[in-house]
């Protein structure tokens, strides 16, 4: 309005100075508009500026905790149950996520038998700050996890088991231990490392593949022999098959002890077969002597009741060894000299073979997993299937092992075909990332007792080994027996203090290994 009274004053000059009213209705007018000024600037000085605009919220970043739980929550719930896998999906959401925070990334479709849904794997490469003038390129480190999961059956769990609840200081679903915690792990890891503008000396990469739960033919294998490119520059990887395992109880063991960091550096081999017993097949009320199920089963009993040979390997014998200080009183000598004990000292043999998670790592063991026969009662079946999952020591071969089977049922009708395996071998401990792993350890409360490990199952570490990288299972997570138990099983779930706080020691542990490297230790 008062720019509305100028324009009328200056267009009639005839009008001398404006009338009274005129000029009362500007200065009312400006009255009005000085208090609109003045009025927030004395409300900003009497409170804080949150209460007028909140700034500290419009701007501030959710907590790693917020960020971690939310993260996981989301990736359980994007399903990616192997057989199909399907895990395009989740590798494209993780991708973006590296996106966001500028990290260099990329979605590589892999093979999907039988036109099955989309799968993929993804990869992100946090770029470091390079060598020093006259020194050589550090070799890349390689944070692997999977993004497959094993079924669940949803009226078995306390908790829809793809929701991915939070719920009671837990993210809650398949896949929150083995693997996709570990794959939001990593990724943090690479995401909190960009952010601190603090780089390492040496590039750090995320690989997140499908398909390990069916062996990772199509997964990491795949990957490994198809894109050489992505694992470029790659010395060191680190995956899932060892962590820090709290509580009494590891391999047998009583009492207080410290944390075992348990680090695996090789794996026993699989060697997966199937057994086809045929005959003619007919109605069961006519039984045959060579009947296909009677005689897949005698093989079975054959193969059951089968005793192999020990064997302690260089790789177990350190594993003990290094066991024997927190072993009981009675133990610890047979610990320290693993082979000579088993063979010499019969009361040791006994109570250490009694372990069946102990026994497993000196001898091959076989396990009668699947069983076919007729679909109804009343039929006697032209062909009968059994599925072995044999676990070999290092050194040996599933072509081997199939011969000595096939040798022993003495069963010329009864076909044997390998349906999976692969060769074992071993990473040494003797690394600057071995030795950082201790050194970080030793700097908990309380310090962690650092154990080179061989496990009875397998991991994708075994596609990386055969590169030449050096390749440890070890994820630092501290988990209770209890807790690591749930992996594959019922209600599967992990508390969101030990997400974050693996994610901790995986930056704390990256930086340590750098510095290890740049000390010449």
């Amino acid at each position: 309005m008062i720019f509305q009274a100028q324009t009328r004053t200056q267009s009639d000059p005839g009008r001398g100075r404006g009338r009274p009213q005129d000029i009362v209705n500007a200065l009312r007018t400006t009255a009005l508009l000085v208090c609109a000024v003045v009025a927030p600037i004395l409300i900003f000085r009497a409170s804080p500026a949150k209460a007028i605009w909140p700034f500290d919220n419009l701007f501030s970043r959710p907590s790693l905790e917020q960020r971690a739980a939310q993260m996981l929550s989301d990736a359980i719930q994007t399903p990616t149950v192997n057989p199909p896998g399907a895990e395009e999906r989740l590798a494209r959401k993780l991708a973006a996520a590296l996106g966001r925070a500028g990290i260099e990334n990329r979605v590589i479709s892999t093979p999907s038998p039988d036109d099955g849904p989309p799968r993929a794997a993804v990869w992100g490469r946090l770029r470091g700050r390079g060598p020093s003038r006259g020194d050589e390129r550090r070799p890349a480190l390689a944070l692997l996890s999977h993004l497959d999961t094993v079924p669940a059956k949803a009226e078995e769990w306390s908790i829809a088991p793809f929701s991915g609840k939070i719920w009671d200081g837990f993210v809650w679903g398949r896949g929150a231990l083995d693997a996709k915690g570990v794959a939001v792990s990593h990724l943090l890891t690479l995401i909190e490392i960009a952010a601190s503008n603090d780089r390492l000396d040496r590039d750090l990469i995320l690989l997140a593949t499908p398909d390990e739960e069916e062996g990772g033919g199509l997964g990491a294998g795949w990957i490994a022999e198809h894109h050489p490119e992505l694992l470029e520059g790659v010395g060191y990887l680190l995956t899932e098959g060892g962590g820090i395992q709290k509580g009494p109880g590891v391999s047998g063991l009583e009492g207080e002890r410290p944390p075992v960091w348990g680090v695996t550096l090789t794996e026993k081999a699989p060697c997966w077969l199937e057994l086809r017993s045929r005959s003619r097949g007919g109605h069961s009320s006519a039984p045959t002597p060579d009947a296909a199920v009677p005689k897949l089963i005698a093989a079975l009993d054959r193969i059951r009741r089968a005793e192999s040979a020990i064997h302690v390997s260089d790789e177990v014998a350190q594993m003990f060894a290094a066991l024997a200080v927190i072993a009981p009183e009675w133990d610890r000598p047979g610990f320290e000299n693993l082979a000579d004990a088993l063979d010499e000292n019969d009361a040791f043999r006994r109570r250490f073979l009694d372990n069946p998670s102990q026994s497993a790592l000196v001898r091959n063991t076989v396990s009668i997993t699947v069983l076919e026969g007729a679909s109804k009662t009343n039929v006697a079946p032209a062909i009968a299937r059994a599925q072995l999952d044999a676990r070999l020591l290092p050194g040996e071969r599933c072509g081997a092992f199939k011969a000595a089977i096939e040798a022993l049922i003495d069963e010329p009708s009864i076909e044997i075909e390998e349906i999976l395996s692969f060769s074992s071998r071993a990473s040494p401990a003797d690394t600057p990332l071995y030795r950082a792993i201790e050194s970080l350890a030793a700097r908990q409360e309380p310090a962690g007792l650092v154990v080179p490990r061989t496990i009875s199952g397998f991991t994708d570490a075994h596609w990386f080994r055969e590169l030449g990288i050096v390749s440890y299972g070890f994820v630092p997570r501290a988990l209770a027996a209890e807790e690591s138990r749930r992996v594959h099983g019922i209600d599967e779930r992990i508390a969101i203090d030990t997400l974050v706080h693996s994610i901790e020691l995986t930056i704390e542990l990256v930086r340590t290994f750098d510095e290890l490297e740049s000390s010449g230790h």
